[in-house]
């Protein structure tokens, strides 16, 4: 027993020493109970919408007074003409439209159904359901409204006021594969290009192999970059066998250009290796490089909308996902994949990317620097 309680005391020393992995050890549970709790929530509410009003009547106006009452929706643009709905839906700036035809009022003036076409992004099948599912009931409802108001003063068979029509773009048919494959894409390059870049230089450093190259007359920006590169090429052929898997497998659609998708990947495969190299530069062991990525994997997967609609997330854990690389690269492979969008509708993902490469490499390349010294 007095060997066992020296080794114990030994043991809990250690511990206390490594605060880096102690930390981890006691946050990580925390941060994944916080995560769990409050992000992942499958009623999606507060759906980005743009409105295409051509009537402009009182009638028009309570019906959107509907939609915004229900709490689901959201009215952030109002577009003059129906290619500016279409620009919205495209960049993913609005999840839904609303097209109100110039004849409402008059079509429910005189009894006629009144028809309203409501498109939805169909990319994203959680969040699309909650508001293909919530436009109808609000139809149905409006509609109950207006028979109940004329039961007493007209006879004979009343026409249904409002006729919602659903038009789901890019997955009309809602294969799960298309809104899955593309997401476990960017998830298989998220989990091995941090993590292999994380521990490959710790073991270095472990291993005393890295002190060789310090002394080389290599500079540290050379350095960090030599153990990047060979990695954008591991990437590069991840990337090629979860897209031809997708397509001969699932019949993925690649509604936009291929070399577009390869050009854009290729950003969000540095973006995950210099994240990489930051854990490394300040991991001391391969455990806490390892405990590290996994501390970065978890967040990526839950906040970026690879698994639910960011729209339902807390306010504090959505802006948690804007320094995700993950929540663009899929905004990317999505609007490359389903919509067939171009570079001129995800520049905003592409300059988020390159921000976020810049920062990473400046702090590992400074950390490096002062780790040397």
């Amino acid at each position: 027993m007095i060997r066992l309680k020296a080794l114990l005391i030994k043991e809990f020393i250690q511990m206390k020493r490594d605060k880096l992995t102690l930390g981890m050890m006691v946050m990580l549970p925390i941060i994944q109970l916080l995560i769990f709790g409050f992000a992942i929530n499958t009623d999606i509410k507060h759906l980005s919408t743009v409105v295409f009003d051509q009537a402009l009547k009182q009638e028009s106006r309570e019906l959107l007074e509907a939609f915004t009452a229900s709490g689901y929706f959201d009215i952030n643009y109002v577009a003059g003409n129906f290619d500016e709905v279409t620009a919205l839906i495209e960049k993913g700036n609005a999840k839904v439209g609303i097209v109100i035809p110039p004849d409402l009022a008059e079509n429910l003036k005189h009894g006629r159904t009144a028809s309203v076409q409501v498109i939805v992004d169909a990319s994203d099948s959680m969040a699309a359901s909650s508001a293909i599912s919530t436009a109808q009931i609000i139809g149905q409802l409006k509609s109950q409204e207006i028979l109940v108001q004329k039961m007493q003063s007209t006879a004979g068979k009343l026409e249904q006021p409002y006729d919602i029509r659903i038009r789901a773009w890019y997955n009309p048919d809602f294969v799960t594969a298309f809104y899955m494959v593309p997401g476990i894409l960017g998830i298989i390059l998220t989990m091995t290009m941090v993590m292999i870049t994380a521990m490959a230089i710790v073991r270095e450093r472990e291993n005393g192999t890295l002190e060789q190259l310090i002394v080389t007359p290599l500079k540290s920006y050379e350095l960090m970059l030599g153990k990047i590169i060979p990695y954008i090429f591991v990437g590069y052929v991840q990337a090629t066998l979860a897209l031809l898997v997708g397509i001969v497998v699932f019949d993925l659609p690649i509604r936009g250009s291929l070399g577009l998708l390869y050009g854009l990947t290729s950003l969000f495969i540095i973006a995950s290796l210099t994240l990489g190299v930051l854990i490394s530069s300040f991991a001391k062991t391969q455990m806490q490089a390892m405990q590290m990525s996994f501390f970065v994997f978890l967040p990526s997967v839950l906040l970026s909308g690879f698994m639910f609609p960011r729209e339902a997330m807390p306010t504090l854990f959505y802006y948690i996902g804007q320094i995700i690389p993950l929540t663009y690269f899929l905004q990317i492979l999505r609007g490359i994949v389903l919509k067939g969008v171009g570079l001129s509708f995800l520049w905003t993902q592409v300059l988020a990317l390159v921000v976020f490469i810049m920062i990473t490499l400046v702090i590992s390349v400074k950390k490096f620097k002062k780790t040397i010294a």
